[in-house]
């Protein structure tokens, strides 16, 4: 019973931690949807190559977006037409870094370990890019950009003057909306519910010894940090006082800087969807770039702390409790997810 009861306790707390990052993400990538030609995602970010990589990194970066509310993000510059590896290096570098989380990251460990975190996540998410634009190019395009080709021509046949350079470009609020709670939702819908129920099962199950166990168990703290982080949910700016609160603990910075990247650029919600979306041997590339460079730059900043003598000024960690926004949003989004996840089966019904 007591599991239970912990189960639920952590599905409430994660639901509220992500559902207004998620909703601000979809409302966002509606409005984006509508004020950027996809014309514009295509040229820049469509193209199997470093540039189109690189472009969607940089992009990213300054985007205060965590891991959940830039799925509809990517989700919508996939359907405008960009790469996967474009895709992916968006998915992996928005979350890990923001212009909030840059800037809490300097005020709780320093310039160094900021300029750091910032330079090594680029280097993961256009790394990831490369590589699936080499091991996994698209034979075929997307279903929804088939679809979206059916509809433009069934419009122009029909005798009207339709054409897309034709479109009116007046910016439509309730289109925005629509596109985002209906159209992204709706395919992000499953994997959602899946994410949240693994994670909070997952945040079940975690010790409040964490500190104790990485510090104990030395240089497989890396490891464990990595079997932690990659499924559990946590953004940017928040896993910046856990990572702080296990440097205070005895673990090195390093091993803390493994929780910080793998953290907040994987969780069980984007794993689900980056498959779904993407496709298996992607997410292969997605995983497997971020755990072997969390690891690598892992080992690197504990190289450099150890040369430089460096011991960064760690900020006490403050757990404040669920909004009335946060609660809100949390209702809306699962009243929404489940109406997404059963329609289906009333369709079939019919």
């Amino acid at each position: 019973m007591e599991i239970i009861t912990n189960f639920l306790n952590s599905l409430y707390e994660l639901s509220n931690a992500m559902a207004p990052y998620i909703l601000f993400g979809l409302a966002f990538a509606g409005v984006l949807h509508e004020l950027v030609p996809e014309s514009i995602v295509t040229k820049h970010l469509g193209k199997e190559n470093i540039s189109s990589v690189i472009k969607s990194t940089i992009f990213g970066i300054p985007l205060p977006v965590c891991s959940c509310g830039v799925i509809p993000l990517a989700t919508s510059i996939k359907k405008s037409g960009a790469s996967k590896g474009a895709t992916l290096s968006f998915l992996i570098s928005t979350p890990i870094t923001g212009v909030d989380s840059i800037l809490a990251t300097f005020g709780m460990f320093g310039w160094v370990f900021t300029i750091y975190r910032a330079i090594t996540s680029m280097f993961i998410a256009i790394i990831a890019g490369i590589l699936t634009n080499i091991f996994d190019k698209e034979v075929e395009k997307p279903k929804f950009v088939e679809d979206n080709k059916e509809e433009v021509k069934s419009c122009c046949s029909s005798g009207s003057t339709c054409s897309t350079s034709k479109i009116s470009n007046k910016f439509s609020l309730k289109k925005a909306m629509r596109y985002a709670f209906v159209s992204l939702l709706g395919d992000i819908a499953k994997p959602l519910l899946w994410g949240l129920l693994l994670g909070a099962l997952i945040t079940t199950f975690i010790p409040d010894n964490l500190g104790e166990i990485l510090k104990e168990y030395s240089w497989l703290s890396y490891v464990i940090a990595i079997v932690i982080a990659v499924p559990m949910y946590v953004c940017a700016t928040a896993s910046l006082p856990i990572a702080a609160g296990l440097m205070l603990g005895g673990v090195s910075a390093g091993a803390a800087f493994v929780f910080l990247s793998a953290g907040p650029a994987t969780n069980t919600v984007t794993i689900g969807v980056v498959k779904k979306m993407l496709g298996t041997k992607s997410l292969y590339i997605y995983l497997g770039s971020i755990i072997f460079g969390s690891i690598i730059f892992g080992l690197g900043l504990d190289y450099v702390f150890s040369i430089s003598d460096i011991d960064p000024a760690l900020l006490i960690h403050m757990h404040e409790e669920a909004s009335l926004i946060s609660i809100l949003s949390s209702i809306i989004l699962w009243v929404l997810i489940l109406y997404f996840s059963i329609k289906p089966y009333f369709k079939k019904r019919v």
